[in-house]
């Protein structure tokens, strides 16, 4: 019998870093053998794929949306005879959205609620204010950054700190040159990476500014890898390329696109830049960085605050592209400091997020407020 059992409640219709982190529990659940996870989704999509494909038991509550009151008490009844089945000890609510419509049912199950924070909220947003009606029994946050907004919606309860579990990049990786050959850049360039999202807040026109600032330097060339799929995300992009023209970068950047192969586009680098003009809530990206022994330069702000330090990347002030240019021409011109950061970057990785620990110390957390199963 596990220890504690536990149902993590979702939306499941996205993905990004809180999927990612989903995906990865599920994957390193043997570090942790007393404690059973699973995971229960409104919507089918890439999240309830990845998650079967480790073996994770995925239960579907049925497409719920607010705007269809009906749909919102199917999913309740569904959740409350899920819950009814497999008895969980506890029953985790991923975000404002769960935690407003799955909570009361969790409650009402007489199931401890366990609120797991991925974002900054400032209790606002109609969900948020909906959530607040339900206090969780325990509110777990993925950085210190996101931790000092529940406030605005929970002031009375005292947030757990659990960073992200996120595993090392598996080996097997192709050889840098051959990638490189692919992508059609020199061996012997230093490159300048970023792996994110094409959303503006995400700093990759402020990263192209400060590139133009090292345009006269022959020894580097910039990959940007993030797909376009919303017409928002493609009309962003089509700015991007037009900014990289006018600043005589266009063969010096490569918009790689969506790409399946990230772990190998790392390997194959040489500096991890993202500009943010925005907070990260914490910053899975900075961490597969480093779990690939790159250097990470990003901007003082968010979640980057509380996994950048000195040995194995630069902060820089927000905003600040002129400052952008000189710590990455100083990395550039320093390959000993580069190297030093390179080494040290692993190290940090596996400080903050090593599945393990990670797994284990939430086991700790819900034991403590989990029911027997």
């Amino acid at each position: 019998m596990p220890e504690v059992r536990a149902l993590h409640v979702h939306s499941g219709n996205l993905m990004g870093g809180v999927e990612t982190a989903l995906t990865t529990l599920a994957a390193e659940r043997e570090a942790v053998p007393g404690l059973e996870q699973h995971f229960a989704l409104a919507f089918h999509g890439e999240l309830a794929d990845g998650l079967a494909a480790t073996g994770a038991p995925v239960w579907h509550l049925g497409a719920v949306r607010t705007s269809r009151p009906w749909t919102v008490r199917r999913g309740r009844r569904t959740l409350r005879s899920l819950i009814a089945e497999i008895e969980p000890g506890v029953v985790i609510c991923h975000a404002p959205w769960a935690q407003a419509i799955f909570g009361p049912t969790a409650r009402l199950a007489g199931r401890p609620v366990v609120f797991w924070q991925h974002g900054t909220i400032d209790g606002k947003h109609w969900v948020e204010r909906w959530a607040r009606r339900t206090p969780p029994d325990l509110a777990i946050c993925n950085s210190r950054f996101t931790a000092g907004t529940l406030p605005h919606i929970y002031p009375g309860i005292r947030p757990e700190l659990l960073y992200y579990a996120i595993a090392p990049p598996p080996g097997g990786v192709r050889p840098r040159a051959n990638l490189r050959r692919e992508v059609g850049t020199d061996t012997a360039a230093q490159v300048i990476v970023q792996v994110s999202r094409m959303e503006p807040w995400k700093g990759q026109r402020a990263l192209l500014s400060a590139l133009a600032h090292l345009r006269a330097r022959p020894d580097w060339e910039c990959w940007v890898v993030g797909g376009a799929q919303r017409p928002r995300e493609r009309r962003y992009r089509a700015e991007l390329e037009a900014l990289a023209r006018r600043l005589d970068l266009a063969e010096r950047v490569r918009f790689l696109g969506q790409r399946s192969d990230v772990a190998d586009l790392l390997a194959a680098a040489d500096l991890f830049c993202q500009a943010n003009t925005g907070p990260e809530p914490f910053g899975i990206t900075f961490v597969e960085a480093l779990y690939a022994g790159l250097p990470v330069v990003t901007a003082a702000m968010g979640g980057a605050l509380e996994i950048i330090d000195e040995s194995c990347g630069v902060l820089v002030e927000p905003h600040d592209t002129e400052a952008l240019a000189r710590a990455l021409r100083d990395l550039l011109d320093d390959p000993d400091r580069r190297d030093a950061l390179a080494h040290g970057a692993p190290a940090r990785a596996r400080q903050l997020c090593d599945p393990a620990a990670q797994l284990s110390r939430l086991d700790e957390l819900l034991a403590a407020v989990a029911t027997a199963p």
